[in-house]
């Protein structure tokens, strides 16, 4: 069962993009990649993502107040793009915890190859306050869509596997954030996502304490 996440834009209250304006707004965050992936969240400075995109300053700011929403909204972007990717090559592991890590992993090295990008993207989602809320909760949605395609769950998740994907969630985001920083490496962060994916047996429909279901 493929997961049915509705995920919508921080707008989506407002009349939907024409063709000319979603052009624009992909330029707008093309800019805003490529700055980033060159020099991390200090390089993204508004007035120059608006003269690499070919928009006025005054345009910008009506699709994006801050930078911090304008880089919350490239994460959107990039996660959007992963799980177009991992649509089309799901994970070949045979149990849903193994294909939930085997995803995470693939997701988390397409984010290493671009580290001062990630860094810009997950620095902007520290910062984010209440007024980034609908971009964040979008980033959120698409993370728990992608998690729950790697489950492959033939019946709707229960609210305990809701509950662990959450959990599941958390920990890839800290150990993405103690790469970054330095404090933690490729492989302690492989095991810290394997191990937390083993939650996603426990919580199965039929495991029992100490025994994962079927």
């Amino acid at each position: 069962m493929t997961a049915e996440v509705e995920v919508k834009d921080s707008g989506a209250a407002s009349p939907p993009l024409t063709e000319r304006q979603e052009a624009r707004r992909r330029r707008i965050l093309h800019a805003s990649a490529q700055l980033a992936s060159r020099g991390g969240f200090d390089a993204v400075q508004m007035r120059e993502v608006a003269e690499a995109a070919g928009v006025a300053l005054g345009t910008l700011y009506r699709y994006f107040p801050s930078k911090v929403h304008l880089l919350v909204a490239t994460m959107q972007d990039q996660l959007q793009h992963m799980h177009t990717t991992l649509r089309k090559r799901p994970p070949a592991g045979e149990g849903a915890a193994e294909r939930v890590a085997e995803t995470l992993m693939r997701a988390f090295r397409a984010l290493q190859r671009e580290p001062h990008l990630a860094d810009a993207m997950v620095r902007a989602l520290t910062f984010a306050d209440r007024s980034v809320s609908p971009e964040v909760d979008t980033v959120s949605r698409l993370t728990t869509a992608i998690i729950l395609d790697a489950m492959g769950l033939e019946a709707e998740p229960t609210p305990q596997q809701l509950s662990a994907v959450r959990v599941i969630e958390h920990t890839w985001h800290s150990a993405l954030i103690t790469w970054l920083s330095g404090r933690a490496s490729i492989a302690q962060v492989k095991i810290d996502i394997e191990t937390v994916c083993k939650l996603i047996d426990l919580t199965s429909p039929g495991a029992t304490a100490g025994q994962p279901g079927v």
